[in-house]
């Protein structure tokens, strides 16, 4: 289940929740849920990316990182993908208690919008690395992390709460797409070798070694200057600025990248950014609710 990856698929939660919260809106149901929700698809994601690389070949002997289930034999690529078809059930009745506890009987066209939204991150999880055109291997992957895990996730959330879409969130989205697309950024440049010899095309394998680590910049401190726009724009209290805390590891950890050679180098720096970005939400939410 890649538990390392589970506190990034909640950030966007966590700021939509609080943007809600600081517009007077605040559901702990809905909280929970979205949060049950999005944890159930991050896991759906890794178990049908555990499938697709191990059936492909993509995971194999050479590849850096920790090991992967079909890659060590330890799970058959059926079970695997027995417990892909699981998940997607529970990703279902996970959303439909989402919407009926956001909504009720009411906002028909609101349950219908997040129904389809569902539906797009079930589809995203799943062709991320499974079937024969998996966009995961067209270097589509960045596209996808930054609409779900920015726009979808801050949005959605927003949206469930408030029952209404405010620009207030549409910077911090961003934002955060822009890290968590440096998270997969940063696994694709540890697995840019590996990813070449086996034909799966990603930004960085396009970009090559120093192209990727100048696209990395741009995401990080992209999001950066983002979180500041936002904050300097939407200006309240000093607290909307506690967010600034986590660019000391965001600044340390660009300073690594730019010496980085080797695939280790790249893997022991993704568990920070990852749990940095995580930091970020939380600072960035939390900011706009104390006062």
């Amino acid at each position: 289940m890649r538990l390392r990856t589970l506190p990034l698929s909640v950030s966007g939660i966590i700021i939509g929740t609080c943007l809600s919260a600081y517009n007077g809106r605040f559901n702990i149901w809905v909280f929970i849920l979205a949060v049950l929700t999005t944890v159930s698809l991050q896991i759906l994601s890794n178990l049908a990316n555990d499938y697709g690389d191990g059936v492909k070949g993509t995971d194999n002997e050479d590849r850096v990182g920790p090991t992967r289930a079909i890659q060590s034999g330890e799970i058959s690529p059926e079970e695997m993908f027995e417990a892909i078809k699981k998940n997607i059930l529970i990703v279902i009745a996970l959303t439909i208690s989402l919407i009926y506890v956001a909504f009720g009987h009411t906002n028909f066209l609101y349950a219908l919008l997040i129904i389809f939204l569902g539906g797009l991150s079930i589809y995203a999880a799943i062709n991320y690395t499974m079937g024969d055109s998996p966009y995961g291997y067209r270097a589509l992957g960045d596209v996808f992390v930054f609409i779900f895990f920015g726009f979808v996730s801050v949005l959605g959330t927003y949206l469930l709460n408030v029952k209404t879409i405010d620009h207030l969130v549409f910077l911090p989205a961003i934002a955060l797409g822009l890290l968590s697309v440096a998270v997969l950024n940063l696994n694709n440049m540890r697995d840019r070798e590996t990813d070449a010899k086996v034909g799966k095309i990603t930004v960085a394998v396009k970009l090559g070694k120093q192209g990727s680590k100048n696209y990395h910049y741009f995401l990080v401190i992209g999001a950066m200057i983002t979180a500041l726009v936002f904050s300097v724009l939407y200006y309240v209290e000093p607290y909307n600025f506690m967010f600034l805390i986590s660019f000391i590891p965001l600044i340390s950890h660009l300073k690594k990248i730019k010496k980085a050679n080797l695939p280790d180098d790249f893997d022991s720096q993704l568990k920070v950014l990852a749990l940095t970005t995580f930091v970020f939400s939380i600072l960035l939410g939390v900011g706009y609710l104390l006062y």
